[in-house]
This record gives C-alpha cells, sequence and structure tokens, in this order.
C-alpha cells in the first residue's frame, strides 16, 4: 500500500496509464541515466509540484555494504531522490535545451525512518521561490504515508558545455 502525503491511498487512485511518466520520459525530462537515474516513475504533476514513485531493491549499487547485516538506503541517496524529482519540476520551469540542474545548497535535512530495500517510498518535489536563476524548493521522502526525510534545497540550471 502507498499513499499521498495527505494520507490518500495512492494504489487506489485511478490513474489512468498516460498520466503516469515512466522512465523513458522521465530520462527527457533530466539528464540522469542508469545506474544513477533514481526515480521509476511520476504518479502526479502539476504547477511547481511533482511526485514520484521509487522502489528500492537489494541489489542497488548504495546498499552494497551499507551495512551487510542490516541493509539501508543511505540517506544521501533519498536526498538524490529530491533533487531529481526536482530537476523535473525545473525542467519544466525552464524550457531552454541543453541545460541541466545543478544542485547548489542543502539546508534543514531531517531523516525520520529508516529505508530498506523492498521499500516503496514516494518522492515529492515542490517549487517554493524562484529568483533571478536561483530555484529553491521542498524535497520529501514518504513511506507507508509516514515522513521519512525532508530537505529545502536550492538549484540553478547551467550549460555543461560552458562549465570550466
Amino acid at each position: 500500500m502507498t499513499m499521498l502525503l495527505d494520507r490518500t491511498i495512492i494504489d487506489d487512485l485511478p490513474f489512468p496509464e498516460w498520466t503516469k511518466m515512466t522512465a523513458e520520459k522521465i530520462e527527457q525530462a533530466i539528464p540522469h541515466r542508469l545506474p544513477m537515474r533514481l526515480l521509476d516513475e511520476i504518479v502526479e504533476e502539476g504547477e511547481g509540484f511533482v511526485i514520484c514513485k521509487k522502489t528500492f531493491h537489494e541489489d542497488d549499487f548504495f546498499v552494497q555494504g551499507h551495512f551487510p547485516d542490516y541493509p539501508l538506503v543511505p540517506g544521501v541517496i533519498q536526498c538524490e531522490c529530491c533533487l531529481q524529482a526536482g530537476a523535473i519540476v525545473l525542467s519544466r520551469q525552464t524550457p531552454k535545451e541543453g541545460v541541466v540542474p545543478v544542485a547548489t545548497r542543502m539546508d534543514n535535512v531531517k531523516f525520520k525512518r529508516m529505508v530498506r530495500p523492498g521499500d516503496t517510498v514516494l518522492v515529492e518535489a515542490r517549487l517554493n521561490d524562484h529568483l533571478g536563476a536561483a530555484y529553491y524548493l521542498t524535497g520529501k521522502v514518504t513511506l507507508d504515508g509516514k515522513l521519512a526525510a525532508r530537505l529545502d534545497f536550492a538549484c540553478s540550471v547551467a550549460d555543461p558545455r560552458e562549465a570550466s
């Protein structure tokens, strides 16, 4: 059972197939590719926000050795999931082609629940403000309807060909 942040059971909602964003469509929106594309699908998006689904697996590279007898999804990976969801939000805000989202800051990062291989989480990114080339967002990871991680973060967009 997967739940939205307001405790609505998402598996029971009538999301038609055309509203779900497949991995292929995610890769059209953001530059991340396997094994670093961490989002499986988008189940809802709107003006300035997106909610994604991610199922973690015991063979994911980042849980190998973290920890051998009690594997956990590292907090930094949960943050990266939020950053990637934020990149999808930014792809709708910055239609210029050839730019990539770049994280510039993470603040108020909190981890509330352990996430383990086999867990399916919802990842939300919400645009709070935009000043010039800076975008300020909030990310949340929920597991079984309960907050697992939360962070505020900032991003900009850059042309990777101009990086020095």
